[in-house]
């Protein structure tokens, strides 16, 4: 071969090798995570979303693709940044939080939606129950406030006169001892 045919060469093949990895990155399913924080607010949780993808076999940049679309505090951007990873045709969506879980909802009947919240799905009409939520939705919901106030009950039996949730005839300083 000539030089100039050699140049050429490894011309094209340079050219064309973005366009190849970037077919080959297509290929691997697509995994959104939506939430409305930023990335340093959530960076704890994006991390143990990908450790746990991690535990399951998936592991970012070899067999899948992990979009992370944060709103930034802006609760309005969630609507479009859940069409966004509807229409790059997101094999699964994970959601932080209410309000992502339903933007995503509003924007997808069929890709599965796996929330973290810590609100009560049934209540906020999600899912028809915790046990069998049907359609796309499924997920975590730690219930905090209904789970907590149970916590000090079950507290208050157990040892009754170590909790401070008795009155508040007790003064400060022994509530704090306990």
């Amino acid at each position: 071969m000539r030089r100039r045919e050699v140049i050429a060469l490894l011309g094209g093949a340079a050219a064309a090798w973005p366009l190849a990895a970037e077919a080959q990155q297509r290929l691997r399913p697509l995994i959104g995570l939506l939430g409305p924080g930023s990335a340093a607010a959530q960076v704890e949780t994006i991390n143990a979303v990908r450790q746990g993808l991690k535990e399951a076999g998936f592991v970012e940049g070899e067999n899948i693709v992990i979009e992370i679309a944060l709103a930034g505090g802006q609760f309005d951007k969630l609507p479009e940044l859940a069409a966004g990873l509807v229409g790059r045709q997101a094999r699964v969506i994970i959601t932080l939080g209410v309000a992502a879980t339903v933007a995503a909802k509003t924007a997808t009947t069929s890709i599965p939606i796996v929330f973290y919240m810590g609100e009560d799905p049934i209540r906020l009409g999600l899912v028809p129950n915790l046990n069998r939520p049907g359609g796309n939705l499924t997920g975590v919901a730690t219930l905090s406030s209904a789970v907590m106030a149970k916590r000090l009950e079950l507290l208050n039996e157990i040892a009754p006169q170590r909790c401070c949730v008795r009155g508040t005839d007790q003064p400060e300083e022994s509530l704090r001892s306990h």
